[in-house]
């Protein structure tokens, strides 16, 4: 996945990505990252799957319903855990410009707390606006607003996971509406790694490479009008 990630950017229209703290190749990612000073590089924050970074180094929840059943009974340190990534990420040399959630948990309360409050204490202005949940809707905007954190206008891709090549790409291209868009994607190599690990997304990450990579994509952006951005430079 790292690998498809860089490549995207290098040859492609990726213009940034996040980091997970705890994913067992952080070291290989860091590298990427050092070689790809472009690359907009983020936080992605983990509450599900994997290992906490703080003593005793638990396993995480390894699912949503086990996430809130932890939050419901206060079984699990949300901020403690999540500036502790953040933290590992600063310490690792990278200056992160914007915060996701794996699975986007920051929906549920008691994490988008946590995550607006890790925004405003650690200066990361973007926080990731994703799909649209009308009744969540409301609060969302206004705990990231007292936090003085910035969201982009719309959000895809949410729909997509898994399910697009080159073609699909370039017509969500073309109807894109104006303001700013971040566009959700999962690129990737599918070597046996890949296959032996937990995730539903496997062979669909080097179709979405393949997407990422094409030229009729490029020219779909151009047609349109699009420009690609990152959160640097529009902080």
């Amino acid at each position: 996945m790292n690998r498809g990630i860089f490549d995207a950017h290098r040859g492609g229209i990726l213009t940034a990505t996040t980091l997970m703290a705890n994913g067992a190749a952080f070291d290989d990612a860091v590298r990427l990252a050092r070689d790809a000073p472009s690359l907009d590089v983020g936080c992605h924050l983990v509450l599900i799957s994997g290992r906490s970074l703080l003593p005793p180094y638990a396993p995480l929840p390894a699912s949503v319903p086990e996430l809130l059943r932890a939050l419901a009974v206060r079984r699990i340190r949300v901020y403690d855990e999540l500036a502790a990534q953040v933290r590992k990420i600063l310490a690792a040399g990278i200056e992160p410009t914007h915060l996701d959630t794996h699975k986007h948990t920051h929906l549920a309360p008691p994490v988008l707390d946590a995550v607006a409050r890790i925004a405003a204490e650690f200066k990361i202005r973007w926080v990731r606006r994703p799909f649209e949940i009308p009744m969540l809707r409301g609060r969302f905007r206004r705990v990231l607003a007292r936090h003085g954190c910035r969201t982009t206008d719309h959000f895809a891709g949410f729909r997509m996971t898994g399910k697009f090549r080159a073609p699909e790409l370039a017509q969500l291209i073309r109807e894109l509406p104006e303001g700013l868009t971040e566009f959700m994607c999962h690129p990737g190599y599918c070597g046996d790694d890949l296959r032996q690990a937990r995730t539903r997304l496997k062979e669909s990450r080097a179709r979405e490479l393949e997407a990422l990579l094409d030229s009729g994509v490029r020219a779909a952006l151009v047609d349109a009008g699009v420009e690609l951005v990152n959160y640097r430079t529009l902080s």
